[in-house]
């Protein structure tokens, strides 16, 4: 409707005839009638294939369940207004695999309010809250009692969180003009970090190969080709507008519009998760303050839901603690019954290739379990004091295996 080179918006269209010689008036006006009703007619069956009930392929996810045709025909024709982001885009990763457990991403905030029908119940059956619960966050480490036996075998300690600026779209849903705009927004407010969290940001459109290898060296940077995120919607328009920031000793970092439009992370070698977890916490007020000077934005911060992420699961603190170390005992005594144990703990063990990447040797990545309901402090603590309660049943475990 912006003429012939004003390009389309929307879904309004200018039809017209396309002959002017050799046709009389009369036979354009009729094939113009004839045409646009036959148009109109496809549409509305194109429409119907559009708003039809979707199969969903990952029948056990918590998208199945909650996901009904009553719900689906109620909701599925509603578009958000930040992204103009729908339904049938949020559960596309149910609907394209069969391995989905949640199934489904928000791709803004306006997702969560607009398509509550759906998201509430999933998120209260995933994190396991009630209706009715709020989310208290708390960052204040000088809460934190102890700290990870210096004796344990920890390898190195990692702590990160999610973080969206209010606004924008969250990665399914972000436009690429928004997108573009998290990247200045924070590019520009990095620059005033001071201490240890100074550094530099590396975007990825246009880095140098050098400075591209020493980031896969590093194990810093993010690649495209996920399929899971290609399908949310999260690999749109790769790789403009995202980047990586880091301090100069690399135990600061900031991946900029991945699956999250920042996900802040501390990290180091060795087991001081306390130093680790104060530094997250100086990091994200430094993020924070910058942006809100910059911007006059704060981050996306719900009442019952926490700091908002793309992803539910993530809700809440949007944090996950680890640490990687050696659990010989425990490998012997079988990695089932290491997986009980954890979930006694509020710990969840994985392989130190991630969360897909499976098992190699004796070396397993332990974080906390939860991420909603609980605050900062009461995961980190949670994990410290299940990390040492691991190492010291591993040297009983050792102990008994040698005895045998």
């Amino acid at each position: 409707t912006r003429g012939e080179s004003g390009g389309q918006t929307g879904h309004t269209y200018d039809i017209s005839n396309k002959h002017r010689l050799g046709y009389s008036e009369v036979q354009l006006v009729q094939t113009m009638i004839d045409g646009v009703n036959k148009l109109y007619e496809e549409d509305l069956e194109l429409q119907k294939k559009m708003f039809a009930f979707p199969v969903i392929q990952s029948t056990h996810s918590l998208v199945a369940k909650h996901v009904t045709k009553e719900v689906w025909d109620k909701l599925c024709k509603h578009t958000t207004k930040t992204a103009g982001f729908t339904l049938a885009k949020a559960i596309a990763c149910a609907v394209e695999f069969d391995n989905q457990h949640c199934g489904i991403y928000a791709g803004d905030w306006d997702s969560y309010k607009d398509f509550a029908e759906v998201f509430d119940p999933i998120i209260q059956e995933y994190h396991g809250i009630s209706a009715d619960a709020k989310h208290t966050s708390d960052m204040d480490f000088s809460k934190i009692t102890g700290n990870v036996n210096p004796d344990a075998p920890v390898h190195s300690t990692r702590i990160r969180v999610g973080r969206s600026i209010d606004g924008f779209g969250l990665s399914p849903g972000i436009t690429k003009e928004q997108r573009v705009g998290v990247e200045k927004l924070f590019s520009s407010a990095s620059q005033k970090f001071e201490g240890e969290l100074a550094g530099t940001y590396y975007p990825l459109t246009g880095m140098e190969e050098s400075v591209r290898q020493q980031l896969v060296d590093d194990h810093f940077l993010f690649m495209s080709g996920d399929r899971n995120l290609t399908v949310a919607g999260m690999e749109r328009d790769w790789p403009e507008g995202r980047g990586i920031f880091h301090n100069k000793d690399k135990t600061f970092l900031v991946w900029v519009n991945e699956e999250d439009q920042l996900r802040i992370i501390s990290m180091q070698k060795g087991g001081d998760v306390l130093g680790v977890f104060k530094r997250l916490a100086s990091g994200i007020q430094a993020v924070g303050d910058s942006v809100k000077a910059e911007s006059g934005k704060g981050f996306m911060l719900d009442e019952k839901y926490g700091y908002v992420h793309s992803c539910p699961t993530n809700l809440g603190t949007g944090m996950r603690a680890s640490v990687h170390i050696d659990l010989p005992g425990w490998t012997k005594e079988g990695v089932d019954k290491l997986k009980a144990r954890c979930e006694e703990l509020a710990l969840q063990p994985r392989g130190t290739r991630g969360e897909s990447g499976g098992q190699t040797g004796h070396t397993y990545d332990i974080s906390n379990k939860h991420r909603l309901g609980y605050s900062e402090v009461q995961l980190v603590q949670t994990m410290i004091d299940g990390v040492n309660k691991l190492y010291e049943e591993d040297l009983e475990l050792q102990a008994a295996q040698k005895a045998e």
